[in-house]
């Protein structure tokens, strides 16, 4: 069944088009990351399935409710977690997750069990002020927050940037306990490395959504031969790789460049063009999404 269906959607501000002709569906129950840069379209994309804004073009449905005319039946049905932390810093924890459950007309009780494994993490500093926690600490209250209610169908906007490494992963571990009480999770970020996390992906810029498929799908799709190479000097490396033949593409990553070859590639004769590069070494590697991402941004 078809939790969130959006089709031919668009909406702009002025002469900028953040939501391009976009469609896509995302299945009852699935973890579904739009995965991009800043100024992808992704906040506006969740604005408008959260009803915050309307379309300019195009049509939309969370759990078969349409985003124009069933605005409030899908408000009293979602939970939205945008991307910069919005609860109230001169409440305490406590008395936030109280707010947002009368809101709902539910009690903090009637939704505990759902709630518990993440809001037991940070119940010890229930009297302390939500202005007054780590990122980490606030990213767990906005979720109880969210999920106060029993949504079924679950909207984050970059829940995990600016978090540390360890917070990240937790978030994560979280979002896979919750898909298997059976709701459907749309969740954005700018991190490729979360995007495995997924059950499906879609990748997006400037609007547009460039790919849709599953993680290993996604990578399946890079088919030119790739290279790392690293040297002493990878600033001039970079420069230098770039004018030899049989590089296509070069550009860093980590800590070595990826080299996308032209069709016949000898790595032989490419070692010998780099033989006056001091330390240099080249091997092959395996493609990642954040190299079909930048391979679907330029071509």
């Amino acid at each position: 069944m078809t939790a969130i269906d959006i089709q031919r959607l668009s909406k702009s501000f002025g002469k900028v088009c953040a939501v391009d002709d976009v469609s896509l569906s995302v299945e009852q129950g699935e973890l579904f990351g739009l995965i991009g840069p800043d100024g992808a379209g992704k906040t506006t994309l969740f604005r408008l399935l959260t009803t915050l804004l309307n379309p300019d073009k195009g049509s939309a449905s969370v759990n078969g409710f349409d985003i124009v005319r069933d605005y409030l039946a899908i408000r009293q049905r979602v939970g939205y977690m945008p991307g910069r932390f919005s609860l109230y810093p001169d409440l305490t924890v406590e008395e936030n997750l109280q707010f947002f459950a009368a809101l709902f007309g539910v009690t903090v009780e009637q939704s505990y069990d759902l709630i518990a494994p993440i809001y037991r993490q940070i119940e010890p500093f229930k009297k302390r002020y939500a202005g007054k926690l780590s990122g980490g600490m606030k990213q767990k209250l906005a979720l109880s927050c969210a999920l106060i209610h029993r949504p079924s169908v679950l909207f984050l906007d970059e829940p995990t940037t600016g978090v540390d490494a360890v917070s990240r992963s937790e978030f994560w571990d979280m979002l896979s306990d919750l898909k298997t009480k059976g709701i459907t999770i749309l969740v954005s970020t700018p991190y490729m490395d979360e995007a495995s996390r997924c059950d499906r992906i879609a990748l997006c810029n400037e609007g547009k959504i460039l790919s849709i498929d599953t993680p290993q799908g996604i990578v399946r799709q890079y088919a030119a031969p790739l290279f790392a190479v690293s040297a002493k000097d990878m600033y001039a490396l970079l420069g230098a790789v770039r004018t030899l033949d049989g590089c296509c593409e070069c550009y860093p990553f980590g800590d070595v460049h990826h080299v996308v070859s032209k069709e016949g590639f000898d790595i032989h004769y490419f070692e010998k063009q780099l033989r006056g590069v001091e330390e240099c070494h080249i091997e092959q590697t395996m493609p990642t999404i954040e190299d079909v991402f930048i391979h679907l941004m330029k071509h």
